[in-house]
């Protein structure tokens, strides 16, 4: 049984403050700044450049990633770390693509993350062969797998509702109709139970800053089937993805296995946060995250509901059709959302009208939860948003 007491701990989280967007940024682990600065300390700047070998700097981005493996249910050696999610989203559909050689449309959804889609669309677009991205309705992609799909490309949680997918059904769907698929965990990865060995999936890829907890712009991951390990052609041939680096052979050759696709050279001041706030995972069970997390996203859809009627529900009220967060549509959201934050209650805003409020056991309990709701209330109820400072769009939102 996880205890979520001591887990707690384990965050550096202000005093007073509701910390409720870890779907978007995790917070800090209390380890992550000791094992940062010795890094940098007793590694960096006694090794210098030794450290690529005595301190395993090398051969982290795959150690690292048989750690993540272990949340997501990969085998050891199928998830390897390194550059950003976009690269990866890149790499994954790439490849995807060319294994699938005969068909020309890749199916996605509109609950996907823009950011996948414009990758999906550049990628598409240099390649120049007649291949067309088809967008459909998160509630008509399964309709819409034929047999024309090469592949099928989704975020299995909708980062704006939390919306979830079916990764095995659709997965199989897909199969059936001889398309491969690429699945997005940005916001699954350390908030709900993945098994992409079970599900078959064909690719996945992810970040690490959200749910993970490993800090802003920390590197991502990607995850091939052991079926493609040796014979998916990484489209980023970088020279970390070489079968041997150091040779400085001027033709490519892949790595093998999952080793092909790494592409640039690992952050390791990032990894290194990211190795300390795996360790936070070591005694967690997702099942018991999962539980957890529907128990205090159902207490808060209650209460708000009972106490803010003017908020309208944007998620899936079933809490098994959800990730880990819950979203409301308000008109003047975005103003809301800045009257939360200015109190110490920290959600986020996505554009047009939809306030999103993550909920992660690892910090987050039913006291935070009703607090929360508290000033959400008061917010709501006295207008307290109507001034012109919180309707100022900031960069971020």
């Amino acid at each position: 049984m996880t205890d979520f007491t001591r887990t707690k701990s384990r965050f550096a989280i202000p005093d007073g403050v509701v910390y409720l967007d870890g779907n978007s940024l995790g917070p800090l682990p209390v380890a992550a700044a000791d094992r940062v600065g010795r890094m940098i300390s007793e590694e960096w700047g006694k090794h210098l450049i030794k450290g690529w070998n005595v301190a395993g700097w090398m051969t982290q981005p795959r150690r690292i990633g048989d750690r993540i493996g272990r949340l997501i249910g990969a085998a050891a050696g199928t998830v390897v770390v390194g550059d950003t999610l976009s690269i990866k989203v890149y790499q994954a559909l790439a490849s995807a693509l060319e294994l699938n050689p005969s068909r020309r449309m890749i199916l996605s959804d509109t609950g996907n993350f823009p950011s996948d889609l414009y990758i999906a669309s550049g990628l598409l677009g240099s390649l120049d062969r007649g291949y067309e991205l088809k967008v459909v309705a998160p509630e008509d992609v399964e309709a819409a797998i034929s047999e024309t799909i090469a592949v099928l490309m989704l975020t299995e949680v909708d980062y704006r509702t939390g919306r979830l997918h079916d990764m095995s059904a659709l997965t199989r769907k897909a199969h059936a109709a001889g398309a491969l698929t690429v699945w997005d965990l940005a916001h699954s990865a350390g908030a709900i139970p993945v098994d992409l060995a079970g599900a078959e999936a064909d690719f996945a890829v992810g970040c690490t800053y959200k749910y993970l907890n490993a800090g802003p712009g920390a590197p991502a991951f990607i995850y091939v089937a052991p079926k493609y390990a040796d014979t998916a052609r990484p489209a980023l041939s970088g020279w970390m993805g070489h079968h041997a680096p150091f040779a400085f052979d001027l033709d490519y050759r892949a790595g093998p296995g999952i080793e092909r696709m790494r592409v640039g050279t690992p952050p390791i001041i990032a990894m290194a946060a990211l190795d300390a706030a795996l360790d936070i995972w070591d005694d967690i069970s997702m099942t018991d995250v999962r539980h957890a997390s529907i128990a205090l996203a159902d207490l808060f859809i209650r209460e708000v509901e009972r106490r803010c009627p003017e908020l309208t529900l944007a998620s899936p009220r079933d809490g098994k059709r959800r990730g880990s967060q819950v979203s409301f549509r308000h008109p003047d959201g975005y103003a809301i959302m800045q009257a939360l934050i200015a109190r110490n209650v920290i959600g986020d805003f996505r554009a047009p009208d939809m306030m999103r409020f993550g909920f992660t056991p690892l910090y987050i309990g039913e006291a935070e939860v009703l607090a929360a709701v508290d000033v959400i209330a008061d917010v709501l109820n006295n207008r307290r948003w109507d001034t012109a400072d919180y309707r100022k769009k900031a960069l971020v939102t």
